[in-house]
């Protein structure tokens, strides 16, 4: 998606300002226009700059979450050039930061892409389950619904620490999210069916250049956190072990 450069100043004490217009999918696949002013310190990028947005179709409350988010990200990308990568970035997931604000859920553990996308089609997201009672029929009716939904990837057992890795179409991996949630999939302690209420969104992104493509989805259990550790090595997905798997077995 492109955007424009409508303003650019600069002041020897104060640093440069980039006022940029774009555009970022949001509700229902609309465009919503932004309009995103960086302020540039003189010392840029070795410190973080000043962010402010503003859309006519956004409220106040968004843009206000859509500016912290931004700078969230910045800080990730501190001591080099910037500007580029978080228009990118934000055209990029708007509509999950909209989607976080309309279902209340701003504090779930998950990330946004942090580079280019190679295809729209292509999603990726890795979830957390807290334990499987009836692991045998969960265990299928995990598979099936992937099946069913032409959805790729992992459901991965290492000791207690459960994780579905799924890839495919963003649209399938929603259905897929609806139906772990109101099926009844489990038993609870006293042996009766229920729902899955203990599960976790910890990524999810457009697939991104180095990330593999799985053929299929398969189960697999390791022993060991280093054997964890080469599955997700391998399939490009190094900082989304370090950034999110890690944290669990802390």
């Amino acid at each position: 998606m492109l955007y424009f450069l409508i303003c650019a100043g600069y002041m020897e004490t104060d640093g440069t300002m980039f006022r940029i217009h774009t555009k970022a999918e949001g509700f229902m696949d609309a465009d919503i226009p932004l309009e995103l002013v960086f302020h540039l310190p003189v010392n840029y990028p070795s410190c973080l700059p000043r962010i402010s947005v503003n859309s006519e179709q956004l409220t106040r409350a968004q843009c206000v979450t859509v500016k912290e988010k931004l700078l969230e990200q910045a800080e990730s990308l501190l001591s080099e050039p910037m500007v580029h990568e978080l228009v990118l970035w934000i055209q990029q997931n708007l509509r999950h930061i909209l989607n976080q604000l309309e279902t209340g859920s701003g504090n779930a553990k998950c990330t946004f892409s942090t580079s280019t996308t190679v295809d729209d089609g292509l999603w990726i997201t890795l979830l957390h389950l807290d334990h499987m009672r009836a692991k045998t029929k969960y265990v299928k009716t995990v598979e099936k619904w992937a099946s069913d939904l032409r959805l790729t990837g992992r459901l991965m057992f290492m000791g207690k620490m459960i994780l579905i890795l799924l890839q495919g179409d963003r649209s399938n991996l929603k259905e897929y999210l609806t139906l772990q949630k109101t099926s009844k999939v489990d038993v609870d302690s006293s042996g009766k069916k229920c729902k899955e209420k203990m599960i976790s969104v910890l990524f999810e992104t457009k697939v991104q250049t180095e990330h593999k493509r799985f053929l299929a989805f398969e189960v697999k259990e390791y022993s060991a956190l280093d054997e964890l550790q080469k599955e997700f090595e391998t399939a490009g997905l190094k900082k989304l072990f370090s950034e999110f798997v890690l944290a669990l077995v802390k």
